[in-house]
Order: structure tokens, then sequence, then C-alpha cells
């Protein structure tokens, strides 16, 4: 695109020579526009105008007419010099309107409280009316000649208290029903100075065939029982925008309660999809009938192929779509969302770049035309005159420069609405529009597929779920098994997917919004099977939280891996976005902490089943996952704890096991210990509830299911010990110093035990301490007979059959390692500091075996065996089956391991 040239410098003197619309506001109003303050018009300098032009005998209906005047004047002088941003000239709209709202509703307060007393409820209390700005006014993003969509809500029906002689009462509705009639007389007729705003009420409760005025319960009725899906778009903009009294006093919070519901749903939404682009394809049949035989009306900056109402419609979209479960994302202000939506990853960086850069000259060039005449269009002017000055306006030398550009932005906006509104695309072998077979027929598909799917199917006619299926529903589930069908004959996926993906939609057919997201997007639909081919446990987890599917619409899915940063921002940012809405209570924090934990558990998920992951990095990033989880956890149970003493906890998470190991896999406990260093005399009591506290965060069941279970055993004394210990308590009972003293086992515990979170000067100090236990100076034969006698136990408890090997407790597996590995630390340590390092127990093998303490061979081989005995186990559990081989498959592994047990233990 052409980079526009230094700004043109006209004058404001000169302005008039640009803008017949500003050439005949000065002729009129010379005489008053030095009563609008110097600058870009805000709500004091407005409200200040407003004063002075009342005191020149205006009444209040001609006031605030010659206010808009003045306004226009100014913003039209600051925009066309290049002094003022579009976000300074939408701002300035929209403080005109909401101030004068608020005038108007003052007036027509006091004038009808003349005549039928104050509206009030039952509790005696004046019944309040909140008007509600729409679109581009509750996005305070209006045109400088915008008309204004409003809706008029009251609190609560009631009756007026009568005039002063206790006559005309008469009920809220009506009284505010006159109300509006007056608003609109003080604010959209048309008179000798124009109008203040051109009103417009068609988007309230049934439209024009509507009530002007609804109580917030019919309006909460309405939404529940007809709202429409497009009617979400609008309601996600909306504000109350006066009277401004409503605003200052919080009583206008009570519209959030119900509007969040209705736009943002609780699940991803991709039924919004063919609604938007229903109501979308009726807009561009619209502007094309608009234009039939009016060549020049194509030219429409906001409604034509390319224009500002795509922009908008991509945006709130996704907003829409994801809003309910990603609050970060619910903001009004069309540039602001483009970059939330980026952030939150929905949107490229760069794309969200180029769609804010053509907003923004698409509304300058809005603009501009509007200042030509002051008419509420957007098509582009047709004479040479008026396209050299909007082009001279906005920095180009000519009229050429200036329409390249715009062909340019209009492009790039169309492309990346299309792509977003795509839909199904063709598919080879599909029959009719947008991949879809002509069969709807239930018992058609099932006779599609053969063998075990083709039975499966076949059941579906007489399910009641399917059944119960909207039309539109049942059209979505037949395109969806018609373009799997499809893909099996193409051998691009195999008869389990198919199965699993019968079983996991089948109890979820309510949930319409699944079957759009998939048909919507065929990638998605297409990895999930890939999914369900792989493995049993992903479907299982699937039907548990079937919301995750969504992130299988990433594009980086597979080229990034969990970031534990990036996590807690992304969550702390929900959580300021609930705040600003009132919707920060503790249920809403217990689920956002859920959904948030099992999308990433699932993404790993998709990344582990798709072989980009190994066994060690996948344990990494769940381990790393579940020590972000506990960080954000403890932050927000301490900043709800209601006898909190201070404003950062003193205590400490300890991590034992595969926690501590960072070997943690799917549906894995946490091992934690807890310790505080607080010499408060309060200390004991108040931690030990918030412990409590913390463990029921992330151990309830929710909506949304549960986080970890959470097992506090390994603490001093086990479960008869204190929940959370003094730090030097817990430190005398490791280093056996007192009566009170740690087993030999727990020691062996220690060996995995690690920092998690909390209190930074206690990280150091519990390294110490560690170091301390594993180090201490031991009897080798001592030391050799607790543990061989602790395996002995173990392996007790989990028999074998002769003829199989499990590969975590028979003799040569798992456990083995991780008990010689355990011998070789707490024996040698001392001498050899580098078996102090938690790495886990392939790298200390290797470590040992460099070290002198393992015959040559021995350690590398037994770490192999371990890697593979690992790999083993994980593969087994995804698909769900039990944990032992055939004594013969795992035979080498299991020798290695042998002989590193007999070299260790004898």
């Amino acid at each position: 695109m052409n980079e526009p040239p230094a700004a043109h410098h006209a004058s404001p003197a000169d302005l008039p020579l640009y803008s017949r619309f500003v050439q005949r506001l000065h002729r009129r109003y010379a005489d008053v526009l030095h009563l609008l303050p110097p600058g870009p018009p805000t709500r004091n300098s407005l409200n200040a105008a407003y004063v002075a032009l009342q005191a020149t005998g205006l009444d209040t209906g001609a006031a605030l007419r010659v206010l808009r005047q003045l306004t226009l004047e100014r913003l039209a002088q600051l925009d066309c010099t290049r002094q003022a941003s579009l976000d300074v000239v939408m701002q300035g709209m929209t403080w005109l309107a909401e101030v004068a709202l608020n005038i108007a509703w003052q007036q027509v307060m006091s004038d009808l409280d003349v005549l039928h007393g104050a509206p009030t409820k039952a509790n005696g209390q004046r019944a309040e009316m909140w008007i509600l700005g729409m679109g581009k006014l509750g996005a305070r993003e209006l045109n400088v000649s915008s008309d204004i969509d409003l809706i008029y809500v009251y609190d609560e029906d009631g009756e007026t208290l009568g005039n002063s002689e206790g006559r005309n009462k008469v009920s809220c509705q009506e009284y505010f029903t006159r109300a509006v009639k007056r608003m609109y007389a003080l604010i959209g007729e048309t008179t000798d100075h124009g109008f203040v705003f051109r009103v417009d009420l068609a988007l309230r409760p049934n439209g024009n065939s509507g009530p002007s005025v609804v109580s917030l319960d019919a309006l909460e009725e309405y939404l529940l029982v007809q709202g429409r899906e497009w009617e979400r778009f609008a309601w996600m903009k909306s504000r109350v925008v006066a009277p401004r009294s409503a605003v200052v006093n919080g009583s206008a919070q009570a519209m959030r309660g119900v509007v969040l519901p209705f736009v943002f749903r609780r699940y991803l939404d991709y039924n919004v999809f063919e609604s938007l682009r229903t109501l979308h394809q009726q807009i561009r049949e619209h502007a094309a009938k608009r234009s039939a035989g009016r060549p020049e009306r194509a030219n429409d900056v906001k409604l034509s192929r390319g224009g500002i109402r795509e922009i908008e419609f991509t945006v709130q979209l996704l907003q829409v779509v994801r809003g309910g479960q990603f609050p970060e994302l619910r903001t009004r202000p069309t540039l602001n969302a483009l970059q939330r939506v980026a952030k939150a990853g929905l949107m490229p960086q760069v794309t969200a770049h180029a769609l804010s850069a053509a907003y923004v000259f698409l509304r300058q060039v809005e603009h501009r035309i509007q200042y030509l005449d002051d008419q509420q269009t957007h098509v582009l002017p047709t004479r040479d005159d008026d396209l050299k000055w909007i082009a001279q306006t906005l920095g180009y030398p000519h009229a050429g420069a200036f329409l390249t550009d715009l062909d340019a932005h209009r492009e790039v906006v169309a492309q990346e609405f299309d792509t977003l509104l795509g839909g199904d695309r063709e598919c080879k072998g599909c029959n009719g529009k947008n991949g879809q077979r002509e069969s709807t027929d239930l018992d058609g598909i099932a006779a599609v597929f053969t063998g075990r799917i083709g039975e499966r199917l076949a059941e579906w006619p007489g399910n009641l779920r399917v059944q119960a299926l909207r039309d539109d529903a049942r059209g979505r589930l037949m395109r969806l098994l018609q373009r799997t069908a499809h893909w099996l004959e193409e051998g691009r996926i195999g008869e389990e997917a198919v199965l699993r993906m019968v079983d996991w939609i089948e109890p979820l057919l309510r949930r319409e919004s699944y079957l759009a997201l998939m048909l919507e997007r065929p990638s998605v639909h297409e990895r999930l099977l890939r999914l369900l081919g792989a493995a049993k446990w992903p479907a299982r987890y699937l039907l548990q939280h079937p919301g995750v599917i969504d992130e299988l619409a990433g594009g980086n899915l597979f080229d990034s891996r969990f970031d534990a940063a990036e996590f807690e921002e992304e969550l702390q940012a929900r959580l300021e976005a609930l705040r600003r809405t009132g919707e920060d209570d503790e249920e809403s924090l217990l689920n956002l902490l859920r959904r948030a934990h099992h999308a990433e558990q699932f993404r790993t998920l998709a990344r582990d089943v798709e072989g980009v992951l190994t066994v060690e990095q996948v344990a990494d990033d769940l381990s790393a996952l579940a020590d972000a989880v506990l960080r954000v956890t403890a932050r927000w149970c301490w900043s709800r704890l209601k006898i909190r003493h201070r404003e950062e906890p003193a205590i400490a998470i300890i991590g034992y096991g595969k926690l501590g190991g960072k070997e943690l896999g799917y549906g894995s406990d946490l091992d934690i210990v807890f310790v505080y260093e607080d010499a408060d005399e309060r200390a004991q009591e108040i931690y030990a509830g918030y412990v409590r506290k913390l463990i029921n965060w992330m151990t309830v069941k929710t909506a949304d299911g549960d986080l970890y279970e959470i097992d506090t055993a390994l603490r001093p004394n086990g479960n008869s010990g204190l929940l959370v210990t003094r730090f030097e308590a817990y430190a005398d009972y490791q280093q056996q110093r007192g009566s009170n003293t740690a087993w030999t086992w727990e020691h062996q515990a220690m060996t995995r035990a690690r920092f998690v979170m909390g209190l930074p000067s206690l990280a150091p100090r519990f390294d110490a301490v560690r170091y301390a236990v594993i180090s201490a100076p031991r009897d080798a034969a001592s030391l050799k007979a607790e543990i061989v006698a602790m395996r002995e136990r173990v392996r007790q408890g989990h028999p074998v059959k002769a003829d199989r090997f499990d590969v975590k407790h028979s003799p040569g597996a798992m456990v083995d390692a991780e008990f010689a590995v355990q011998y070789l630390v707490l024996l040698h340590t001392a001498a050899h500091t580098e078996l102090a390092d938690n790495v886990g127990n392939i790298a200390l093998l290797l470590r040992a075996e460099k070290a002198g303490l393992l015959p040559k061979g021995v350690g590398e081989s037994a770490a192999n065996a371990y890697r593979e005995m690992r790999r083993v186990q994980h593969r087994a559990r995804l698909n769900e089956e039990p944990t032992d081989v055939p004594l013969k498959d795992l035979a080498s592994e299991r020798e290695a391991v042998l002989a590193l047990w007999r070299v260790v233990m004898g």
C-alpha cells in the first residue's frame, strides 16, 4: 500500500473550502462556535458549552442541536487537518450522545414528575430507567453522522405517586413509555437547528412491534426464550449510557447479569457461524439491491465486500464463540477486541494488525464522506473534487493513490472474512453445495458405512437423543457423517476412529455446538478422528471434558510446547476480566482453573498421540502444568482467605514422587508437603485453614470436573501429623534431630523431592536440608537391608502372573531400577555430589556409571531399558490396557535391570 505523505497543512480557516457542510456551519453559527472550549470535545467541555448555549436563550432541544453542530465543526477541523486520531473523533461523538441523552432525560423526568409524580417500586424507592446504547454507541465508536441504536429498560414495575394533588397516577410502564416519546422529541426530531441524533429503537425486544420500553424482568424472559443468534452480536456491545447517575451509582450493573449469559455461552459456541453467515448474506444482498442500476453504490465502505462491517463481524464472531470461556475477550471496541483476539491465539498478530489498519483507514474514509454534507452515507462520492478532497485530507497527493490503498485494504478484509466464514470446503466425491451429499436420511447414512460402523449407526434412528434433534442440527449431523464416510473411503482414517467418534458424539448430541464446530472446521474434525483412532483414553477424556475439542483448531498446536508463564498470564487476564464484570465468585474461578487445566492437558495429549513429544517431554510438560496450577491456585486462594494476616503467605510446597521427579502422567496424583516460616502466633491456625482451602480448590468436583487428587501422606508423621509444618520442625524431622525422626523410606522419597513454589527464602533452605539428608553417612549393609525389605513389600502388594512381565512391579521392572538408584544416591552422594541433583532415574544411572559406581555398560543399559518400559507403560495407559506383557516381549530390558539390581543390591 502507498505510504501517505506528511500531513496536508490546512489551517482551520481554510477548512470551509474543503467541506460544504462546514461552510454552512460557519455561516450560521459563527457567533457561537467559540462556546465549545478549545481542543477535542470531552464530557466536561460539552456540558460547559451546553450551559453557555442555554444562557443565550435557547431551550433544551435547541441547545442540544446547536451543541451537535459545534461538535461536528470541531471534529471536522481536527480530523481533516490530521490533528485528531480516529479514537478521538469516535470518543467525541460518543460523549456528545451520552451528554445529550443525560440532559434530555433529566428534562423529561422533571416534566413527567410534575404531571404524574415519581415512578415508584413496591419497596417505595424510585423506579429507574436505563438508556442502553447498542452497536457503535455502546462500543464508543460513533461515526460523525451516526444514528444511535437505543433500548430503554426500567428496573421494576410499579406506579407513580401522582401529581401535587395526588392525581394522574400511572403505571411505571406508562410513565416510561411517555418518557421515551419525549426523549425522541428532544433528541430525534428535526427542527430548524436539525436534530441531535437519529434514533433507532429496532433492536429492542420484538423489534418495532414490541413496546418502546421494557422492564428488566421482561427483557430477561425475552432473551431467555426468544432471543435470536444475531441479537447476541447486538447485545455484546450494549452499555448503559444514560442517565449518568445510574452509571456512577452502580445501579446499571443489574443489566450485566441479564445480558452476559445471553451473549456468552458457557460452552464454545460454533452455532453462530451459520447465523452470522446468513445475516451477512442478507446484508450483501441488500447492498446489491441498493446498488442495482447505480454502480457507484458498490463503493460502500461499510457494507460492500471488504468493508467495515466485515471487520466487525470477524472479530465479533470470535468473541461470541469463545467469550464464555475466555472472559478477557469481552470488550466492546473493535480495535481493542482485535488485539485481544490475537493475544488469545485466535488470530495471527499480523492479521490483527492488518485488520486494525484497515479499520482505522475505512472509518476515517467514512467520516470524510459524512463531513461533505452531513449525510448518513458510507458510499464514496462520484464527483472528482470530492474524491480529491478526501484524498488530500488523508494525506494523499491525488485520488488515484488513495483509491489504490482503499482497494488494498478492502481486499485484505474480504479475504480474512471469507476464510473465517468459509464453512465446509468442497470435497472430492461429495455432491451438492459445501461438500454435502444429497442423502439426509439416517437409515441411508448408516447404509453408507459397512461392518461395525453400519451396525452401530443402524441403532440411531430409534435413539431418543437423535430423534430430539432439530432439523438444522440433524442436517449438520448428516453432513458430518457424510464427510466421515468419504474420509474412510479414502483411507485417511480407520474404522476404530469412526466407532469411537460415534460413541463420543452420541451423548453430546444435545450440545449442538460441537456438531457445528466440526462442520465449520474440517481440520478439527480430522484431527479429532486421528486422536480417537490413536488410543482409547483420549476418547474418555473428551467425553468428560468435551469443550477441549476446540484446542484442535489452533494452528500452532503441534509447533509449540506448554509455556507456564503464558498460561499464568492468560489466567490472570481472565481473572481481571471477570472482576470487571463482577463475575469473580469462587465457583467461577474454580471452573476457570479447571477449563484452563483441561485445555492444556488436552493439548499435550494431542501432541503426544501425534508423536510430536517423547514420553519424557510429556512428563516434563505435565509436571510444569501442575506446578503452574499450584502457583495460580495458591495465589487466588490466599487472596480470598478471610483471616490472612499478611500480603503474601510465608509458606512453601514441596513436591514428592512423580511431581517431585517431574515424571507426572495423565491423571497422576500430586504428592505434596506444606511447610511455613512465620513467627505470628496465629500462623499454624491460619496456614492450616489456608491449606485445607487450597486442597479443596484442587480436588472438589464442579460442573467442569476437578484438577488433581492431593496426597499429603509424606508429611512428617504421615497422616497422623500436622497438615502444615513449621520449616524448622520439618528440617529436624528429616535430619534425624530429636526423638521424632524420618524413616529410611522417607529418605528414599527425599531423593525425588523438590521445592515447587512458595516463599523464595525457603527454596535454598529446603535444598540444603535435602542435600544434608541424602548425603548423610550411612551403613551400606543396613541401608541395603531396609531397601530390599521395602522392595519385597511392594512386590507382594502387586502380584504378577508367572508368564507375564509387569513393566512397573515385576522383578527386573521399573521399581527395581528406581530402588537401585535411590540406594546409590543415599549411599554415595557425600563422595559424588553429582548424584544430588534431582534429574531423574535415567540421568542418575548414567552419572553413577560415569562415577565408577557401576560397571561399564550396566548403567547405560539399565537407563535404556527404563526408558523403554516407561514408553510401554505410557502407551498401555493411553489405550487403557494392562501394563503387563508376555515375558519374552521385554526380555532384554528385563535382564538389563536385573543386572543393575544384582550389581547394586547383590
